[in-house]
């Protein structure tokens, strides 16, 4: 790709005439002329606009990281004629991005037929399928013949390109199914379109939640999906590209929501929005750590007793942590699956426990060996003052070992639990965040280790 931008860039600042450079770079896929756009001066990028027509032009700019920012600096009448020529839903995708103003303004320029389809997009919220989807398909009616049906896609291919997948309405303009192009080519005249029509095609309903049916978008494996309104009337498309970002976002937020961020976060977001996004999981977490803190508190006497286990501390701490992230990361990922059932969780649920007890009887093991190796190594007493012990170490090491297996077991059955208790009320497990069980299991592993110490140790010096 790299030669590729040194190859666009000499054309583009060659002494070439406009119509000669026009032919070269239809030699170059347009994400190709996209990537070079951040490498021009604003000279350089005003010249490219004028050696590609609005046609070409707006393929480029589809293609482009930040497009409202390549085509800042063009009059909105400008804007109008190349978003005319984008698909709609790249259209809207620069027209969400524009103030009220100049997006009113650059509306009230664009053909009616492309106003009309980007009006009707941007109806919708957001966070639906109706924000995603595009006008750009094909359309014949389940009454057509193979010659009529033929006769509009060559006629509608002028327009629209996703061919390979053409949809059918009856008369009501009501969805009924689809036809795989190669079907309708190999079709002969005589043979019904209603043979080759596939009615149980999968479709979506454009008011629904790009995060509620990405799972079911995954599982239909389609390169395009058609999006009916609520009285079940073909309005839009999803393509593949489309289903990448359904996908994408659901699981960028997804992301989020584990990192503890409230909604997307990226580079081009404010510090003001950023702050609001993460501060609310922070302070929930602040509070948490106070309570880590003031059961610390609690066994003060055992820490000041016992100094020489506080440094195993963090072994014990983080091992549980860790535990408790790996069932929450399986639990979430087993939760995505609409299909899941009650049988199967109950599975999860005691699968984790038992992979949480293996693993915390061989960490045990291996931390009992170790921490016993080095106490006596290093011939260290438990108690502050005190005289070292084989016995004593020994105890030690046992506590640390027995520790580990129990906060393993705990954590990881709340790894499992707390986000099966998010999907059992319906609400986004994902919620479950990272950090939020990492603190959680703080807080078991701090009671079952010191807990251990005072029950087993205290009385031993």
């Amino acid at each position: 790709m790299e030669q590729f931008v040194e190859e666009i860039l000499a054309i583009i600042k060659s002494k070439k005439t406009l119509k000669e450079k026009r032919k070269l770079l239809q030699k170059y896929h347009e994400n190709d002329i996209a990537e070079v756009i951040p490498h021009l001066s604003e000279k350089e990028k005003n010249d490219l606009f004028k050696i590609l027509n609005d046609e070409d032009l707006s393929e480029v700019i589809s293609y482009a990281d930040d497009a409202d920012k390549v085509i800042d600096g063009l009059n909105n009448d400008e804007v109008a004629d190349i978003l005319e020529d984008m698909d709609s839903d790249d259209a809207v995708d620069i027209l969400e991005d524009m103030d009220d103003k100049d997006r009113n303004d650059v509306l009230s320029k664009m053909e009616d037929e492309a106003r009309e389809d980007a009006t009707m997009i941007l109806s919708y919220p957001e966070d639906s399928i109706g924000r995603l989807m595009t006008t750009n398909y094909i359309v014949i009616n389940k009454d057509d013949t193979i010659t009529s049906a033929m006769k509009k896609l060559i006629k509608q291919s002028g327009e629209n390109d996703n061919i390979t997948t053409i949809f059918v309405v009856d008369d009501n303009e009501k969805y009924y199914g689809a036809v795989d192009l190669k079907d309708l080519i190999r079709a002969r005249k005589e043979t019904s379109l209603e043979d080759i029509t596939v009615t149980n095609y999968p479709c979506v309903n454009a008011n629904s939640k790009s995060s509620e049916v990405y799972q079911d978008v995954i599982d239909y494996g389609e390169d395009i999906i058609p999006v009916v309104d609520d009285n079940d009337i073909l309005i839009g498309a999803l393509t593949a590209h489309d289903l990448v970002e359904v996908i994408d976002n659901e699981k960028n937020e997804d992301y989020q929501k584990f990192a503890a961020i409230n909604g997307n976060v990226d580079l081009d977001s404010s510090v003001f929005t950023s702050i609001k996004k993460r501060a609310p999981w922070l302070i929930l977490l602040l509070f948490l750590g106070f309570v880590v803190s003031i059961l610390l508190s609690s066994f003060s006497n055992v820490i000041s007793a016992l100094t020489t286990m506080v440094f195993f501390q963090s072994v014990v701490l983080d091992m549980a942590g860790n535990a408790g992230t790996q069932s929450l990361a399986v639990t979430i990922r087993v939760l995505s699956d609409e299909d899941v059932d009650k049988k199967l969780i109950r599975r999860l649920f005691f699968k984790e426990i038992k992979v949480g007890f293996t693993n915390g009887l061989i960490l045990g093991l291996i931390a009992f060996v170790s921490s016993f190796l080095y106490l006596i190594i290093f011939k260290m007493p438990l108690s502050n003052g005190g005289t070292f012990s084989y016995l004593n170490s020994l105890y030690g090491a046992g506590i640390i070992g027995f520790a580990l297996l129990v906060s393993m077991t705990l954590s990881s059955s709340i790894g499992t639990l707390i986000p099966m208790f998010f999907h059992s009320i319906h609400v986004d497990p994902a919620v479950a965040s990272g950090p939020l069980i990492t603190t959680l299991n703080d807080l078991v592993a701090v009671t079952v280790y010191y807990g251990l110490s005072y029950i087993l140790l205290m009385q031993l010096i």
